[in-house]
């Protein structure tokens, strides 16, 4: 199956014999997102409201050498496990770095901008994963 709109694959992704679906590549990320101290990360699960990803991952920095060293962690733990980003967006300025994945969007926010913008307010009818789902220990 994939994204009607951006033509990414949705669903699991076979890596090495190993399946990795949308929902372990977003744990992946919100972990590398607390690797680097991201402040208030956020897991959401937007399949059932948005064609754009099956999950959003929200993180946030206090300041843009954070925010670029969050997204860098980010893309290193997803390529690392052979999730391909398809693009990245802000991270000359990084006050707010989206890297798009497919069917996983995670956006690393300044405090300022996040509080500004409040995307995740916009997405408040998707379903919030539990942090215990994901947090690695």
């Amino acid at each position: 199956m994939s994204n009607p709109l951006s033509g990414a694959p949705l669903g699991p992704i076979s890596v090495d014999g190993k399946t990795i679906d949308a929902r372990t590549a977003a744990f992946i990320a919100a972990n590398a997102c607390e690797s680097k101290l991201a402040q208030s990360v956020v897991v959401l699960d937007v399949a059932s409201v948005t064609v754009l990803a099956e999950y959003f991952v929200f993180a946030g920095g206090e300041s843009a050498a954070q925010v670029k060293a969050i997204a860098n962690a980010v893309d290193q733990a997803l390529g690392s496990h052979d999730f391909k980003r398809k693009s990245i967006e802000g991270m000359s300025e990084a006050r707010w770095v989206l890297l798009d994945y497919g069917s996983v969007i995670v956006h690393v926010l300044q405090e300022k901008e996040r509080s500004f913008y409040k995307i995740e307010q916009f997405w408040n009818h998707a379903l919030i994963v539990d942090r215990q789902e994901w947090v690695e220990e």
